[in-house]
């Protein structure tokens, strides 16, 4: 049965889709079967991943409130051992929606079930709020990985994630862990970058992933080329990154192949 992780921060711009982006291609490069879930109605996932969100056809919306099976919605991506259930603007209604619905908290959680065999890793990508969608997305998973940006106000807001990642362990999902956090936005010049990078350390310990992932300019362009980081500069230092963050996430839950024997002939 695979393993749901929710990349999940209320704030916006700390590099929360980008992770789940390419952290989902980097697994899938060590050819592990992979689901990304987009439930942003931004709808940057699946842009990232060069789908089109404003096409005629089904997405999370229709998972959560349309009645639709998430056999119907998933679909395959320009890489191998990669799917993603898509997001459309449509799911701005879903919040208003889901509250009239029986057990509306546990919606994409029941449409998971179906196929969460068919994949070792499935990644949830939030919006950046902490409404009834990362509710979902929360009570769906069995960890959450945590984005913080290097930067002057990384910390606010943290300790209500925090809250209410510890409400939906108490009431929802007994089994929800933290899988770790990752700082992100790292900039070596700055002496604030190690400063953040310090007091997050002391303050989460060994959960803070060795990756640093660092500010980097191609890791910035490739999503409006539709593609992940590993397909459009597979010698960048955004590719090196993240796939040594999926180096340690594989490692953390003990699956010994490592990535890279499938990197190199996807650049």
């Amino acid at each position: 049965m695979g393993k749901i992780i929710t990349i999940a921060n209320q704030k916006g711009g700390v590099g929360k889709t980008t992770t789940a982006v390419n952290l989902a291609a980097c697994i899938a490069a060590a050819e592990r079967t992979t689901l990304l879930v987009d439930t942003d109605p931004q709808a940057n996932a699946t842009s990232g991943l060069g789908l089109s969100s404003s096409a005629e056809g089904l997405s999370t919306y229709e998972l959560l409130v349309g009645g639709r099976t998430a056999e119907e919605i998933v679909q395959p991506t320009q890489m191998p051992h990669l799917s993603i259930l898509p997001a459309h603007i449509n799911l701005v209604g879903a919040e208003v929606e889901l509250v009239e619905i029986e057990h509306r908290e546990r919606r994409l959680q029941l449409g998971l079930n179906s196929i969460r065999d068919r994949f070792e890793f499935i990644f949830v990508d939030c919006p950046p709020s902490l409404g009834l969608l990362t509710l979902n997305a929360l009570t769906a998973a069995d960890s959450v990985l945590i984005p913080v940006q290097c930067e002057y106000y990384a910390l606010e807001g943290l300790g209500q994630l925090l809250n209410t990642i510890n409400m939906v362990k108490k009431h929802l999902n007994q089994r929800l862990d933290i899988e770790g956090v990752l700082m992100t936005m790292y900039d070596s010049r700055l002496r604030l970058s190690n400063q953040i990078v310090e007091e997050v350390r002391r303050y989460f310990g060994e959960k803070v992933f060795k990756t640093v992932v660092s500010r980097n300019v191609r890791l910035s362009e490739a999503p409006s080329f539709g593609k992940p980081i590993i397909l459009y500069d597979a010698v960048s230092s955004g590719t090196r990154h993240y796939m040594d963050l999926a180096g340690e996430l594989l490692s953390r839950n003990n699956h010994s192949r490592t990535p890279g024997a499938g990197a190199s002939r996807l650049g």
